[in-house]
C-alpha cells in the first residue's frame, strides 16, 4: 500500500489533523512532544503515517531521532507517495524552518510535498488573512489553509492530497530553495514577516493570562489547587459513578444466580466471577475521571505552563521541567509515561525520569487505594461535599509517591548509580496558546481509557480469579483452609506475618505481581469463598469484619505506592533502557523498600 507521511513540529495540531483525515481516535494533546509513537491509519487507498513531532533535523530528543530516522527511511522508499508537512499558522517562522528542511529532503528523493497551514481558525479570530496562493508560489508547493479543530478547508484538502499522491494533480516544483541551514532560516524569517500575523497581536491574550498563571506566587497557588483538584476528583467526583456500577453488578449477579441452582456453578458465578472480576470493574469510573481531568490540562495548554513552573524545583532533584509531563501522565499509566520521557534532551535526566516513573501512582493502584481507604477512612465531607476526607487521603498517597520519586531522583543524580553522559541541554519549552479542549476527541479518549483498562486488566483478573477459585475450592469442595490455595498461603505466611497480614493477603499480593489491580480481584475471590453469604462485591465490609489492623492496612498502601509490580512496565523499561541489570535492580530495590515501609508501618502503628 502506498503511504502518505504527515510531519510537523510538536503542538501544531498535527495529531488532530491525523484524526480528522483517518477518523481514528488518536490521542491529541496540547503539549510539545506528547506524540512519541508512530501512528498509522487508512486514508482512502493510502496509509497515512503520523510521525512524532520534531523542531529540526538536528535532533535533541529521542522522539525527534525517531521522526527524522523514519522520514529519511521513507524518502528512500518507492511506496512513499507524498509528504504532508503541517504548519502552525500562529507560529509560522518556526514551522517553516522545519518544513523547508523537509521540502529540500523530499526534492532530493523526487517526492512531492504539500503544506497544511493548520490552526487557521486562530488567524480568523484576529481577522488576519494569509495569502496561501502567493505563499504556494514562493514555496513551489501547494499550501492549504485548514483548521483540524473547526474542519475549515478539510474537505478540499482531503480530495487534493489524494489526487496529488495519485499523480492526478500536478505540483509545481520550479522554485529552488537553498538547503543550507542559514538560507533556510533566512527564508523562513522573510516569509513569516510577509505572511504571518504580528506576534504581539497573537500573544496579547496569552501574555495577559500568563502574567497570572506563571507568577511566582499566584502561579504556584494555582498549580497546587489544580493538582489537589485532580486527585480529589478521583475519589469524590467518581463516587456516584462507582456506586452505580456496583449496584448494576449486584443486579446482574442476582439475576445470574437466579438462573442456576445451588452447587458448584452458583459458587463459581458468585465467588469467582462477581466476587473477583466484579470487584475490579467498580473502579473503572475512577480511571475515566482521571483521564478526563488530565486531558483538559493537556488540551487547554496548562500542562506546558505546569512544566515551566516545576522546572526550578525539579532541577534541584536532578531532573527538568520536561520530566513533569511523564510524571503526570504516569498517574494514568506508567507505560506511555516512560515512552513520553523520550522528549527529555539530557540522556542522564531521561534515564532518571524513566527509573522513577513507576513510583507515580498509576490507575492500576486506584482499586487498591480505594478499597483500603474505604475500610479505614470514614466518608467525612467538607465544603458542602466538594472535599472529602477520603479524597484528602488519596491525595496524600499520590503525594507520597511523588516525594519518594523525587528523593530517589536526587539520590541517583548525586551518585554514579546511573551512568550516562552528563549532557545538560538548555531547558527550552514552547508555550502553546490557551485553547478550549476539543471535547469530542477528549470524551472518546475517556471512554477508550476505560475500555483499554478493562481490556488490558480484565483477562488477567478473570484468569487469576478463576485460578484462585479452583485452588481454593478443591479438593474439599469449598473448605478454604484445607484447599490447595490454603496450602500455598500457609507456606508463604511467614513472609507476610511480620506485616500483620495473614496468608490470604499474601496470596493476593503475590498474584498482583502480574498487575497491581489483580490484588482487589484476588482478595475479592478469596473473601467471596470464605464468606459466601456476605453481600457480593462488598469487599470493604468484609475486610472490616475480618479485623484488618490499621497498621497493616497502611502498610499495604505504602507497599503498593512503592513496589514495582507491573510486568508490562518492567518490559517497557527494559525496551527503553536496553539494560537488564539496571531494570532488575530497580525491581528488587523498590520491592525491598516497599516491604520495609510496610513492616515499619505495622510495627509503629500496630
Amino acid at each position: 500500500m502506498k503511504r502518505i507521511l504527515l510531519v510537523g513540529k510538536p503542538n501544531s495540531g498535527k495529531s488532530l489533523l491525523f484524526n480528522q483525515l483517518t477518523g481514528l481516535r488518536q490521542k491529541v494533546a496540547n503539549f510539545p512532544g506528547v506524540t512519541v509513537d508512530i501512528k498509522t491509519g487508512k486514508f482512502g487507498p493510502y496509509e497515512l503515517v503520523d510521525l512524532p513531532g520534531a523542531y529540526s533535523v538536528h535532533t535533541l530528543s529521542k522522539d525527534e531521532d525517531i521522526a527524522i530516522a523514519q522520514i529519511n527511511q521513507a524518502m528512500a522508499d518507492d511506496n512513499t507517495a507524498l509528504l504532508v508537512c503541517n504548519l502552525d499558522a500562529t507560529r509560522l517562522q518556526s514551522s517553516l524552518v522545519f518544513a523547508l528542511h523537509m521540502q529540500a529532503l523530499a526534492r532530493q528523493h523526487n517526492k512531492n510535498v504539500v503544506f497544511a497551514l493548520n490552526l487557521y481558525d486562530e488567524m480568523q479570530k484576529i481577522g488576519h488573512v494569509i495569502d496561501t496562493d502567493k505563499l504556494s508560489e514562493e514555496l513551489g508547493s501547494p499550501v492549504y489553509a485548514v483548521s483540524a479543530r473547526t474542519l475549515y478547508g478539510i474537505a478540499e484538502f482531503k480530495q487534493d492530497i489524494q489526487a496529488i499522491a495519485a499523480g492526478q494533480k500536478p505540483v509545481s516544483s520550479a522554485v529552488q530553495i537553498d538547503s543550507s541551514p542559514e538560507q533556510i532560516q533566512q527564508k523562513a524569517r522573510d516569509m513569516a514577516a510577509r505572511y504571518g500575523a504580528q506576534a504581539d497581536i497573537l500573544l496579547k491574550n496569552q501574555n495577559r493570562i500568563d502574567s497570572f498563571m506563571l507568577h511566582h506566587a499566584s502561579g504556584s497557588l494555582v498549580f497546587l489547587l489544580v493538582m489537589f483538584f485532580l486527585f480529589q476528583s478521583i475519589f469524590t467526583f467518581a463516587a456516584p459513578l462507582m456506586d452505580g456500577v456496583e449496584a448494576g453488578i449486584g443486579v446482574v449477579a442476582e439475576w445470574c444466580l437466579s438462573l442456576v441452582g445451588e452447587g458448584m456453578a452458583a459458587d463459581f458465578i458468585r465467588d469467582a466471577l462477581f466476587g473477583g472480576l466484579g470487584a475490579f470493574l467498580v473502579f473503572v469510573p475512577q480511571i475515566m475521571v482521571l483521564t478526563f481531568i488530565i486531558g483538559i490540562l493537556e488540551d487547554s495548554g496548562y500542562l506546558a505552563r505546569a512544566a515551566l513552573i516545576c522546572h526550578r524545583p525539579l532541577s534541584f532533584f536532578g531532573i527538568s521541567g520536561r520530566s513533569f509531563v511523564p510524571y503526570l501522565s504516569a498517574h494514568a499509566c506508567a507505560i506511555p509515561a516512560i515512552m513520553a520521557a523520550r522528549t527529555i534532551e539530557s540522556p542522564r535526566k531521561r534515564l532518571i525520569t524513566m527509573l522513577t516513573i513507576p513510583l507515580m501512582s498509576c490507575s492500576a493502584r486506584l482499586p487498591v487505594y480505594a478499597l483500603l481507604i474505604a475500610v479505614f477512612v470514614p466518608p467525612v465531607q467538607y465544603l458542602g461535599g466538594l472535599v472529602s476526607l477520603q479524597g484528602i487521603v488519596f491525595f496524600a498517597l499520590y503525594l507520597f509517591g511523588i516525594l519518594t520519586a523525587l528523593c530517589i531522583s536526587l539520590l541517583l543524580s548525586r551518585t554514579s548509580a546511573v551512568e550516562g553522559k552528563q549532557t545538560d541541554m538548555p531547558f527550552i519549552l514552547e508555550l502553546p496558546s490557551y485553547r478550549l479542549p476539543h471535547w469530542k476527541p477528549l470524551l472518546r479518549r475517556v471512554v477508550e481509557s476505560g475500555k483499554q483498562f478493562i481490556k488490558r486488566a480484565g483477562p488477567v483478573i478473570f484468569a487469576v480469579s478463576v485460578a484462585i477459585w479452583v485452588l481454593g475450592y478443591f479438593p474439599q469442595n469449598g473448605s478454604l483452609q484445607d484447599s490447595y490455595l490454603g496450602m500455598i498461603g500457609h507456606w508463604i505466611d511467614p513472609i507476610f506475618a511480620p506485616l500483620g497480614l495473614d496468608w490470604r493477603y499474601g496470596v493476593a499480593i503475590l498474584m498482583s505481581f502480574l498487575a497491581r489491580e489483580v490484588f482487589v480481584g484476588a482478595l475479592g475471590t478469596l473473601f467471596g469463598i470464605d464468606a459466601a453469604d456476605e453481600h457480593i462485591g462488598d469487599l470493604a465490609s468484609q475486610l472490616q469484619a475480618d479485623g484488618l489492623a490499621l497498621g497493616a492496612g497502611i502498610g499495604i498502601l505504602l507497599f503498593y505506592v512503592v513496589a514495582l509490580q507491573c510486568v508490562a512496565t518492567v518490559a517497557t523499561l527494559r525496551a527503553e533502557t536496553g539494560r537488564n541489570k539496571l531494570v532488575t535492580s530497580v525491581v528488587i530495590g523498590y520491592g525491598l523498600l516497599a516491604y520495609l515501609l510496610a513492616l515499619a508501618a505495622y510495627q509503629i502503628i500496630g
